[in-house]
């Protein structure tokens, strides 16, 4: 919530005190009894943390970065951008690249270690990554959460002049609309459209009066606690390894709703905070291309993944659940490529996850 004094504030003094913020933050998370790494992706968020501990002082400290193969055309990796950084600044860097033989074999312990299904595929990354990190330390920081907290997602420039918030929402951040939710789920867990509910009571709610700034705030207090930070959260504990998250600092994420939202979303997106990494890294990862690396294999699903989840949705345990409609699963099935979702995820691998998620913890 803004207040008069905000409205006087120019960009460079918001960028200015967005640094100072993610500095004390940085600070706080680096008191530890052992040696503490950093996840680097080679995006914005990674690379400030790194750029902004080298300033502080650290050297030689330990990185991370986890690449996968090539699928569907799509790149399973962005290690140009992440041994950039390790390079600039001379961290320990750490490359890890999984062949698609060894991911096959990690999913069913990706789903054992979920509290609760989740279709991100970031989860088998993090997994994979924690199990390497591990075994150098057992304590590192993420650059999860900047993209909620500082605008930097597709789906808020849309709104920032809509008419009908709750519908651009859901167009540009629902993986189905609620007619074809009916046709894939069965009908007896079918009793009205919730997510479109719940959209609309989160953006009656006082305290956020612009279109963009309903969604800035739902993804924030909601959205990313009950995914990213689960996400994070559940697959650094399975390998026994603390993820500490400066971006998601009390006071720094106060701060940031403090910005108004043209300065975190006009752009391109994370103005802000781009322009106040510029004072501190590369501009070769800050002008880049905005980077979604998913794992490739889990969005064209083909040859034996196709099975794996052919397999599960078809099999006698998921007809007898009945949780989504048979005729359903077939049309994904029949072309597992094509079914792609707003936010650039694989359907098929959607449900897929559920059902595998349910029969791994026998439920």
């Amino acid at each position: 919530m803004q207040d008069a004094s905000d409205l006087a504030l120019s960009a460079g003094d918001w960028e200015e005190r967005v640094l100072d913020a993610l500095r004390l933050a940085l600070k706080r998370r680096m008191v530890a009894d052992v040696p503490v790494g950093v996840l680097l992706s080679g995006g914005v968020d990674s690379s400030l943390i790194v750029g902004l501990l080298a300033e502080a002082g650290q050297s030689g400290f330990k990185t991370f970065s986890i690449g996968f193969e090539e699928a569907g055309g799509e790149k399973g990796d962005e290690f140009q951008y992440s041994d950039l950084i390790a390079n600039h600044f001379g961290t320990d860097h750490n490359q890890l690249f999984i062949p698609s033989t060894n991911l096959l074999e990690t999913l069913p312990r990706t789903f054992a270690a979920m509290s609760e299904p989740m279709v991100s595929y970031d989860n088998v990354r993090f997994f994979l990554l924690s199990q390497e990190v591990a075994k150098h330390v057992k304590v590192m920081q993420s650059g999860q959460g900047a993209d909620e907290v500082f605008g930097g997602y597709h789906w808020y420039p849309p709104l920032m002049d809509s008419n009908d918030p709750v519908a651009d929402y859901a167009k540009v951040f629902f993986d189905r609309d609620h007619e074809e939710f009916c046709r894939a789920v069965g009908d007896a867990h079918v009793d009205g459209d919730h997510s479109l509910q719940f959209v609309s009571e989160q953006f009656a709610a006082p305290g956020a009066d612009r279109p963009a700034e309903k969604a800035l705030r739902l993804d924030t207090t909601i959205m990313l606690a009950d995914d990213p930070v689960k996400r994070v959260d559940n697959m650094t504990m399975a390998w026994g390894l603390e993820a500490r998250v400066p971006f998601l600092d009390h006071e720094l994420v106060e701060l940031s709703g403090r910005i108004p939202a043209e300065m975190k979303i006009m752009g391109g997106g994370k103005t802000v905070l781009k322009n106040a990494a510029r004072r501190v890294i590369p501009s070769e990862v800050i002008d880049r291309p905005k980077g979604y690396f998913p794992v490739p294999a889990l969005k064209y699903i083909e040859g034996p993944y196709l099975e794996y989840v052919r397999a599960a949705l078809t099999g006698p345990t998921a007809l007898q659940r009945g949780l989504f409609k048979p005729e359903y699963i077939d049309e994904l099935l029949g072309d597992p490529k094509g079914h792609i979702t707003p936010l650039r995820g694989s359907k098929l691998w959607q449900v897929a996850v559920l059902e595998l998620w349910l029969q791994t913890h026998d439920i």
